[in-house]
């Protein structure tokens, strides 16, 4: 159990637009994936599924500091920083491989959800206790 976890990846030619780096979109959708992969191996995927829940963003934020490139291996280093009520806070830092210089920062908030009411709840502890976190505020 961690509440931070690192990914590697190759940036795809796919992912890169008419100026000649990665999207802008593309760093929100490897900020989702880099989640779920940190949600999956520490049992968080699980035990939110056994709770009848699921997590959605409701903001994010990036912060570019470096154009990605196409076949650039990206570091990126997720950070779960709390839960609170039925609320949760990461963080994400993007890093070329080769020389660790950053390429962006970023943040998102989630909000866990009820499955069968689509309304925020409180986040259980099991689910908390999949990150290594205090208990959840309020």
């Amino acid at each position: 159990m961690s509440s931070e976890f690192t990914h590697a990846f190759d940036v795809p030619a796919s992912a890169i637009d008419a100026n000649g780096h990665a999207n802008n979109v593309e760093y929100v959708r490897w900020m989702q994936d880099v989640a779920v992969a940190h949600s999956d191996a520490v049992g968080c995927t699980a035990a939110t599924a056994a709770a009848g829940g699921t997590w959605v963003v409701r903001a994010h934020r990036v912060e570019y500091k470096r154009p990605a490139l196409a076949g650039d291996r990206v570091r990126v280093t997720t950070r779960v920083l709390d839960a609170r009520r039925a609320f949760s806070t990461r963080t994400y830092r993007f890093e070329r491989a080769a020389d660790g210089v950053v390429l962006a920062t970023g943040e998102t908030d989630w909000v866990f959800v009820d499955v069968a009411t689509g309304r925020p709840k409180s986040v259980p502890a099991e689910v908390i206790a999949a990150f290594d976190l205090p208990a959840a505020v309020g």
